[in-house]
């Protein structure tokens, strides 16, 4: 076991900040950081730094040598003269096409179907990067040359084209992810001031009640969530709180943005002061399976397997820091809207429940694996007759697998990601050509975007999460995740 330290975070042991309540500031706000500038080193001068140096230091006074003697004829060497050309290596600018040392140079294997790990594909990705990200759409035909040695020679040619999506990819889930994470509050300061939305709570979960406060900074405002502990709720683990303090921010972790005290909020119906954080729930997913058991959707075993997997990333991200959740609730699992997506889409999932986050025992693998494989069953008890699809059969075997193997949070989301978006058993076993489908799977995911944001359709919650899969995965761990649900 750890040994509990004292909570040191400044957001949760410092005295209670007094906020104005003026509704201004003259201040800026403190989420707003300047863009790193970079800046750029001059291009080295090379020449023969000996033989200028002749010609800076001081002669030095002669001595007169006598006739014959053997230093007196003796004359210094000449410096040899430092000829350098131009590393191959640098990029040409101003060429209209492939120059001749370019064209020599020789390439490393591109990104394909033969990776076996991450530490491979990592190594792949690395290389030929910035190689890649030069292949568009508008790349002049006399420069193709530069990608492809033969173009008649399909085989390297499908070999560049799927690392170029492999690095589409990765972007477009950047690019998703900025935007569903976007417009962080930040944490608090005293310049800050605040006004109750909402005399009634917001949401209701287990343990605390939340209530909509804005928070107004000159021309800057954002919604936060007040959350205040119930009556006789269990005192919150301080580690745990300052953990959860040092995740942040995390999509699926509670973010903490400060404290809010009973000066700052005269008329708030609670005592003491609150925790301010950044993202408001709308309900929990106790309250989500009370309203989707009575009408059971064709879409529910989906959106079961949505909310595990971005509960096992945050697990994750807890195991990472050697520690763990003893009991997960429905009632203090939160769900909100994901930012610019529409409410009847995949909801976000936020572990809030960090009053309880312990230590982790050093050496102890699959902390989760009970915790999840109970709550698994709870999310499908409320449709006592699910679809008989692939998808709800894989959840109920995932269930099985979780109390038998008791596997690692990262195996779990393999597993899941696996459920959602293939491969399916079929492919499971020694010499399945998990390569080929990968690289297949990545090149319709591309289209598939492609034709969405032509017709119009604004990229959502699941599409960020597929990119992210496809992006990562590699042979190896789609073996490990067909392993771990069907053998």
């Amino acid at each position: 076991m750890h040994p509990r330290t004292p909570c040191t975070h400044p957001l949760l042991c410092a005295p209670t900040p007094t906020f104005p309540c003026s509704m201004s500031s003259p201040e800026p706000p403190a989420e707003t950081l300047a863009p790193d500038i970079p800046t750029w080193s001059k291009e080295p001068t090379y020449s023969n730094l000996g033989e200028i140096r002749t010609h800076l230091l001081p002669s030095k006074a002669c001595r007169l040598r006598a006739p014959g003697s053997p230093s007196a004829d003796l004359k210094p060497p000449p410096l040899p003269k430092k000829t350098l050309t131009r590393t191959k290596s640098l990029p040409t600018y101003g060429t209209p096409g492939p120059s001749p040392a370019h064209a020599r140079q020789p390439r490393r294997p591109l990104l394909g179907s033969r990776s076996v790990d991450k530490s491979q594909e990592a190594e792949n990705r690395v290389g030929p990067a910035s190689f890649l990200e030069e292949l568009t759409f508008s790349t002049p035909d006399t420069e193709l040359g530069c990608f492809f040695q033969d173009l008649s020679n399909l085989e390297a040619v499908h070999d560049t084209l799927a690392a170029r999506q492999l690095a589409s990819l990765s972007t477009i889930h950047a690019r998703l992810h900025t935007r569903l994470l976007g417009g962080h509050p930040g944490p608090c300061n005293p310049s800050h001031s605040f006004r109750l939305l909402d005399d009634s709570p917001y949401v209701d979960s287990g343990d605390a009640i939340y209530y909509r406060v804005v928070r107004v900074n000159k021309d800057a405002w954002h919604i936060l969530a007040a959350k205040v502990p119930k009556p006789g709720s269990e005192v919150p683990d301080p580690w745990g709180l300052e953990l959860q303090a040092s995740l942040s921010p995390h999509f699926n972790l509670q973010s903490l943005c400060g404290l809010v005290s009973e000066r700052v909020l005269p008329a708030a119906p609670w005592r003491g002061p609150a925790t301010l954080v950044a993202e408001v729930p709308e309900r929990t997913v106790a309250q989500w399976l009370a309203e989707v058991g009575v009408r059971r959707p064709p879409e529910f075993s989906r959106a079961v397997a949505l909310l595990l997997l971005q509960l096992s990333a945050a697990l994750e991200r807890l195991e990472a820091r050697d520690a763990a959740l003893v009991e997960l609730r429905p009632e203090n699992l939160l769900l909100a809207t994901p930012r610019g997506c529409a409410t009847t889409g995949p909801q976000r999932l936020l572990l809030a429940d960090f009053g309880r986050v312990h230590p982790r025992p050093t050496g102890v693998q699959g902390a989760h694996a009970r915790p999840l494989g109970s709550l698994l069953q709870v999310m499908l008890c409320p449709a006592a007759t699910p679809p008989d699809t692939p998808l709800a059969t894989g959840l109920r075997r995932l269930g099985v697998q979780l109390l038998r193997r008791l596997p690692s949070a990262a195996q779990i989301r393999g597993a899941l990601q696996a459920l959602l978006w293939g491969p399916g058993p079929a492919l499971r076993g020694p010499g399945a050509p998990l390569g080929p489908w990968l690289r297949v799977r990545r090149a319709l995911l591309v289209l598939r975007l492609a034709e969405h944001a032509a017709g119009g359709e604004e990229l959502g919650l699941e599409d960020w999460l597929c990119c992210e899969y496809l992006a990562e995965a590699t042979e190896g761990s789609l073996a490990h995740a067909l392993a771990l649900l069907w053998d």
